[in-house]
């Protein structure tokens, strides 16, 4: 039923409406979304318990194993559990393992503790997000008390119509403050030790650097970047505050103006991108794709005029860089990596080591970029075996330690492929003698990701720079006669 509802929306011409009927879509369309949001938490919270039942463990022996260690059995098996249900979640809704938790958790709530929140989300009153802000500021509260903040906001009888995210928040905080102030105090203590420091992409080769820390500390180092800007401002620099602020936390961080201390950055480009002035884009591994222009200035030290400063002065983002480059201790170090003609796929090593050795875990990082789970964008920490390497002792083939067999994963994703019923096999299947070189068509690094209810969800890994749009051999040759008469103006200029 629901898919031909998508198919009715996706032939759907909003030509075919006047202006008033077409705001009048949007928020239908907005209600629908939310309602569907409800169906989907509906789900989880079925399935959960579903897989509950299904997969209970025997009984566990208090009298055996004692009261302490009979309840750490328990909570493992339960945590297990839920990461092997959060995880089926999250890939059938197309997100990161480590949201599966999260969704399930918020489904759960809302179905059996939160009556009047899942009511407005099912009745369209209240996006999603809302209704996670609401479970989120409740979530240190008694199972009496939360019900009591959802009865008190009545999210479905449109007491919050009108109200932005903010103010969400602020009206379940103060119920709940009200309810009960030392579970306040209580989870502001326990939330100290989430501190952490984050990185992730933004637009325009550049990252957003995050932080996370108590709000005293939080406060004084922004004070304190602050007061360096306004004083250099005064002293009459001529950089925005904010552009002295980031500058002045690189410094401060790293010990250089420019941050770059001879840390390795892996900065994955074809030749003819270093060499040839070639538009190919290149792949910084932590970060992602980056103009090929971008890449060489990296290695070549070529800014741009509005970059180039004086090292001295300490001014700039450019400025960095050049006194690094002068330092001896920093060098340009180039590994080959060999790629497939048209595919991208890296030619292989292998190893008789059970352990990844360095070149080999260099060359498989080089290759996934990320984690390989699907719709997990984290970054690579563990290299492990698809096809755990104990089965090698068992006779199986398929389990030794070689590019086939490796992969990347977060930390999260790697303890959870070993939850029971799920299972990992490299593509093509170590079963099947390989093609000899140069023979068929090699294709990327494929894995496929078996669950324990039979759902086969395909892991790829991405095309790496140099691979061609197009496989044809006519393709290659048109690019091979473009670089010729590039290289025969650089040689011979008219």
């Amino acid at each position: 039923m629901i898919r031909d509802w998508i198919a009715q929306l996706a032939v759907m011409d909003p030509e075919d409406f006047d202006d008033r009927e077409r705001v009048g879509l949007l928020r239908a369309d907005e209600e629908l979304k939310s309602a569907l949001c409800a169906s989907q938490a509906r789900v989880a919270a079925a399935f959960d318990a579903s897989q509950r039942r299904a997969r209970e463990y025997p009984p566990i022996s208090v009298e055996k194993l004692g009261s302490r260690f009979a309840k750490e059995l328990a909570d493992k098996r339960a945590q297990k559990l839920a990461h092997g249900i959060g995880r089926e979640i999250a890939l059938a809704r197309h997100e990161a393992p480590d949201k599966g938790n999260q969704l399930l958790g918020l489904a759960k709530v809302l179905v059996t503790e939160m009556p009047h929140t899942f009511t407005a989300l099912a009745t369209g009153k209240l996006n999603e997000y809302r209704a996670i802000l609401l479970v989120r500021e409740t979530a240190c509260l008694s199972l009496e008390d939360r019900k009591t903040v959802d009865t008190e906001l009545a999210a479905d009888t449109g007491t919050m119509e009108g109200m932005g995210y903010k103010r969400v928040t602020a009206e379940a905080k103060r119920v709940a403050y009200r309810l009960d102030p030392n579970s306040a105090i209580a989870r502001n203590a326990k939330a100290v030790n989430d501190r952490h420091v984050s990185l992730r992409p933004a637009p325009d080769a550049m990252v957003r650097l995050s932080a996370l820390l108590p709000v005293a500390e939080g406060v004084a180092v922004y004070g304190s970047l602050a007061r360096e800007a306004d004083t250099l401002r005064a002293g009459g620099d001529h950089r925005g505050r904010g552009q002295i602020m980031a500058d002045t936390l690189v410094r401060r961080s790293t010990g250089t103006c420019g941050g770059i201390t001879g840390v390795e950055i892996q900065l994955v480009m074809t030749d003819r991108t270093l060499f040839q002035s070639d538009s190919e884009p290149a792949h910084l591994t932590g970060y992602g794709i980056v103009p090929a222009h971008w890449a060489r200035n990296i290695i070549h030290n070529t800014k741009n005029d509005d970059t180039k400063t004086s090292a001295n002065n300490c001014t700039g983002a450019g400025a960095g860089l050049a006194a690094a480059l002068e330092d001896p201790a920093f060098r340009v170090w180039i590994r080959r990596l060999y790629t497939a003609p048209g595919t991208g796929q890296l030619v292989a090593m292998d190893s008789k080591e059970r352990l990844f050795p360095p070149g080999l875990r260099r060359f498989i990082i080089a290759r996934d970029q990320t984690c390989r789970t699907p719709y997990c964008d984290a970054p690579i920490r563990h290299i492990d075996h698809i096809i755990p390497h104990h089965n090698k002792q068992k006779g199986k083939r398929g389990a030794e330690t070689s590019e086939l067999n490796g992969q990347g994963l977060c930390e999260r994703c790697n303890l959870q492929k070993e939850t029971p019923g799920w299972t990992s096999t490299p593509q093509p299947n170590p079963e099947r003698p390989r093609p000899p070189a140069g023979e068929g068509s090699a294709s990327r690094h494929t894995v496929h990701i078996t669950t324990p209810l039979g759902n086969v969800y395909t892991s790829t890994a991405p095309a790496l720079p140099g691979k061609d749009r197009s496989n044809s051999q006519a393709a290659v040759m048109k690019r091979r006669r473009t670089l010729r008469k590039r290289r025969a103006r650089l040689i011979f200029p008219t």
